[in-house]
């Protein structure tokens, strides 16, 4: 998940970064921002400093940008980081599950724009951009809402860009209409996933950003020669990756409770095939099969464990396995395997092993992919108990 939402941010034309987790709490600029939007942000004395643990990315790429020359050539000038991580010092009533950690994992890119048209047109690519992600992930427009928040003097100034996000997004949007601006941004939207308590966690989002380049004396050259301030665009494309998982987790039972078995997207599944020997004869015939199902960049593995066919068709079907196939004598002779399909409300199809990948690699497509990173014979792994 981290991986494919990096991609899709350097495919975009973001530059990625690797910036620090602790800073001054009285560097100037950083100081001059947290009095005015104080956060729940860890404290640490070091001799005679204190410090803090950052909660966004904000803080190293806005001091990277303070000290790199570029000019209006260069713009929209693109910074992309993975945070691992962010904190806050959430209270203990309100940390909950994924939805709400103390450290999370954050996908941060800032845009820094040379003038407002230019930072309209690259707000509404990166709105565009979030909904493609989101849908790729496996949440669709049916799955969240948007809220937007704008000033009413960029609304009657730029009623074009808000009817444009509103028809992309094609569906009622909550709108928040303030008369002064009293946050450091006069645009931002947010997308929220609705969960099955009806508790609203955001998740993609992005604000353009009026005082923050002054604040930290973040300049660019104009075609003029002359030293101006850009405006900075705050962009999460998916929002915290922990959230995410929360938020593919509750729909997955929303989905149960609509009759259909719980599973992640298939590209995230952990394991996405496992095979099940008949019996301990067969182990070898399977380790063949294993080796030939993983050489296409697929996730399988093994349960030879000395178990009951059963217990172990069961233990599948509870880690959300998305294809099982049981392997005995018919299917070694025929090449024929049965293979139930959760997504499919677990029917067993039958189907030969290449129409099998060919199946998985039509619908993982374009996904990046990540080894199994248990062994692949169930029998080799410890068991964790918490």
């Amino acid at each position: 998940l981290e991986q494919f939402v990096t991609n899709k941010m350097i495919e975009y034309g973001a530059m990625e970064v690797e910036t620090p987790i602790m800073y001054d709490f009285k560097h100037p600029s950083l100081s001059d921002y947290l009095n005015r939007f104080p956060a729940r942000q860890y404290l640490l004395n070091s001799e005679d400093k204190e410090l803090f643990l950052r909660f966004a990315a904000c803080f190293g790429q806005f001091l990277l940008m303070h000290d790199t020359q570029f000019s209006y050539k260069q713009m929209p000038l693109k910074l992309y980081e993975l945070t691992r991580y962010s904190f806050r010092r959430e209270k203990s009533g309100e940390v909950c599950g994924l939805r709400r950690l103390r450290a999370f994992t954050m996908p941060d890119c800032h845009a820094f724009c040379a003038e407002l048209n230019q930072a309209k047109k690259e707000f509404e690519k990166r709105f565009k951009l979030s909904i493609e992600i989101l849908n790729e992930i496996g949440l669709t427009k049916e799955d969240y809402e948007i809220a937007l928040r704008f000033t009413q003097d960029f609304f009657e100034e730029n009623k074009d860009l808000i009817k444009k996000l509103a028809k992309i997004y094609d569906k009622p949007i909550l709108v928040e209409l303030w008369k002064e601006r009293f946050f450091y941004f006069i645009l931002k939207w947010d997308a929220n996933f609705i969960d099955n308590q009806k508790k609203a966690a955001a998740l993609s989002t992005d604000q353009i950003d009026v005082e923050n380049a002054k604040r930290y004396k973040i300049t660019y050259v104009d075609k003029n020669g002359e030293k101006k301030y850009p405006l900075i665009l705050h962009f999460s494309p998916s929002g915290a990756i922990e959230r995410v998982v929360y938020a593919l987790l509750e729909k997955a039972f929303k989905n149960q409770q609509l009759g259909k078995s719980p599973m992640l997207p298939l590209w995230l599944s952990p394991t996405q095939v496992r095979l099940i020997p008949i019996s301990e004869s067969y182990v070898l015939k399977v380790n063949e099969l294993t080796k030939e199902i993983a050489k296409h960049n697929i996730r399988v593995d093994i349960d030879d464990r000395a178990s009951t066919l059963q217990k172990k068709i069961r233990e599948a079907e509870k880690e959300w396995v998305p294809y099982i196939i049981v392997v005995g004598p018919k299917e070694i002779e025929s090449g024929i395997l049965s293979v139930r399909d959760r997504e499919n409300n677990r029917k067993v199809e039958k189907m030969e092993l290449s129409q099998l990948i060919e199946k998985i690699q039509t619908k993982i497509k374009n996904k990046p992919f990540q080894l199994l990173p248990l062994p692949q014979n169930l029998s080799k792994r410890p068991q964790f108990y918490g």
